[in-house]
């Protein structure tokens, strides 16, 4: 009796030690069984360290990408003297520029979806800096286009940097923090004008170039602290790549992956046209892409624009006696100081408003914000031919600067939203070569008809921003608080 009794108590303890460790199995196995997302460990991880270090490094991206485009405006003066070059020619430079973006930017979207986001883009600097620095030693007008159209398709690979620093941000601060890319375009584009101020009349428009790759060598370096994006991963199949990635954020962040395993079934058709032009997305394409073409054609009117107006002295002044540019191919007449100052004080106009911006966004939404800076900026463009003084061009042109750039940040922002994962580099490849042939026209429009007419040359853009508003009011799909697209269907 006592000795069944002993095996007995011996027993249940054995039985007691037991129930933990089967209740810890259990458990274990139920936590296998839980799955997330990518979406669902962005969300968690949420804001911090990582989003600064990304947000610096992509938007110091938007420094090189202003400068390669901002440049244009800055030297063209000088090389229609330099090589005697009528209107057209001059024009014919950024419309060379902008073929280059234009027929690799498709390109740089397939691949991107294709092969990473990382690569592109890094390619993308790398090519970029390579080609604008032999744009320094161009011995002729023809070599110039040349290597600056070389310039323009890696320009095209440094734009998908939007859609990989879009993919790491959680979505309720996608609309505060994306439209701050705006202030690194702006430190750009001021960049290479005190560059055009302090270096060319010294040392010439070639030392200017040369200086003002700096940058994207210095970005080069820093680019290996991004890592490939953890959704492009999970669609082409590498989702230990993308756990690790989204691991490291979240060690970076301070933070934690949500409980269970990275479950995403991968996409076999990435990078494909047909996603773009399938019936959840025909219409939003069509109108997203004349929408880039106005946003393009706009900003770079007003760019290039403000840049004639002055190079040329063709503003209607109130309080200034206008002087006649010299007939003939060649006017000769390279920008003073106050020229200068007048476009690094329109370029502030690119981030002054970036506070409305936002409130835009997060209140009214992607769609509705559009319209309404697209009206805006129709009738700013035309008030820039009123007379007025230097002081009242210089508020006119500030305004419409602040109008087209946050135009374009909108756009940038709903494309890289709207589209699904397997086909969101296509589609903003798609969108930002249609915008460069808006680029590639405004010079005809704002440097050749400008000498003409400049009533004639500013109602084009206006017009252009009258249609785009009421297509943007047509566009089906508002991203405002929605997660990206993973799959190829929405449900409005």
């Amino acid at each position: 009796m006592k000795t069944e009794l002993v095996s007995a108590i011996y027993l249940q303890e054995v039985e007691l030690q037991e129930r933990p460790a089967d209740a810890q199995q259990d458990a274990k196995i139920n936590n296998n069984d839980e799955t997330f997302t990518v979406e669902e460990a962005v969300e968690t991880i949420g804001f911090g360290r990582f989003h600064i270090l990304l947000f610096v490094i992509m938007g110091s991206a938007n420094i090189v990408e202003a400068m390669e485009i901002m440049l244009l405006a800055v030297v063209s003066p000088e090389i229609r003297c330099e090589w005697r070059l009528d209107d057209w020619q001059v024009g014919l430079v950024s419309t060379i520029v902008f073929l280059g973006f234009m027929v690799c930017g498709v390109l740089g979207g397939y691949l991107a979806d294709r092969y990473g986001r990382w690569k592109v883009v890094f390619g993308g600097f790398v090519w970029s800096a390579y080609f604008s620095l032999l744009t320094s030693f161009a011995p002729s007008y023809s070599w110039f286009i040349f290597l600056r159209s070389m310039v323009g398709c890696g320009v095209a690979g440094v734009s998908q940097g939007f859609v990989l620093k879009t993919e790491f941000i959680p979505a309720k601060h996608r609309a505060f923090l994306l439209p701050l890319a705006t202030v690194f375009w702006m430190t750009g584009s001021m960049l290479i004008i005190v560059l055009g101020m302090l270096v060319v009349p010294t040392m010439g428009w070639r030392w200017m170039i040369r200086l003002s790759v700096t940058p994207s060598i210095i970005l080069i370096f820093l680019f290996k602290f991004i890592p490939e994006s953890a959704r492009y991963n999970v669609s082409a199949g590498n989702v230990q790549a993308a756990v690790d990635t989204l691991n490291r954020i979240a060690k970076m962040n301070r933070s934690s992956l949500p409980p269970g395993r990275l479950m995403e079934p991968p996409v076999t058709e990435r990078g494909s046209w047909r996603t773009l032009l399938s019936p959840a997305f025909r219409k939003t394409s069509f109108l997203l892409w004349y929408s880039w073409f106005v946003a393009s054609f706009s900003y770079y009117g007003s760019v290039l624009s403000s840049s004639e107006l002055l190079e040329k002295n063709l503003l209607c002044m109130t309080d200034q006696i206008r002087r006649p540019h010299e007939a003939g191919r060649c006017y000769c007449i390279p920008f003073g100081l106050s020229d200068y100052q007048t476009l690094l004080i329109s370029c502030l106009g690119e981030v002054a408003l970036v506070p409305l911006n936002i409130g835009m966004l997060s209140l009214v939404g992607r769609r509705k914000s559009l319209m309404l800076l697209q009206l805006l900026s129709a009738i700013l463009f035309l008030m820039i031919n009123i007379c007025t003084t230097m002081f009242g061009f210089t508020v006119l042109l500030f305004l419409l600067r602040s109008l087209v750039s946050m135009n374009f940040n909108v756009v940038y922002i709903y494309t890289a939203e709207v589209y699904p994962t397997a086909a969101r580099s296509l589609g903003m490849g798609f969108c930002t070569s249609f915008s460069r042939i808006g680029g590639m026209i405004a010079p005809f429009i704002a440097q050749v008809l400008m000498s003409q007419s400049v009533i004639l040359a500013l109602s084009p853009f206006s017009v252009s921003c009258v249609i785009c508003a009421a297509g943007s009011f047509l566009l089906p799909i508002e991203t405002k608080g929605r997660a990206l697209l993973v799959t190829n269907h929405y449900s409005l």
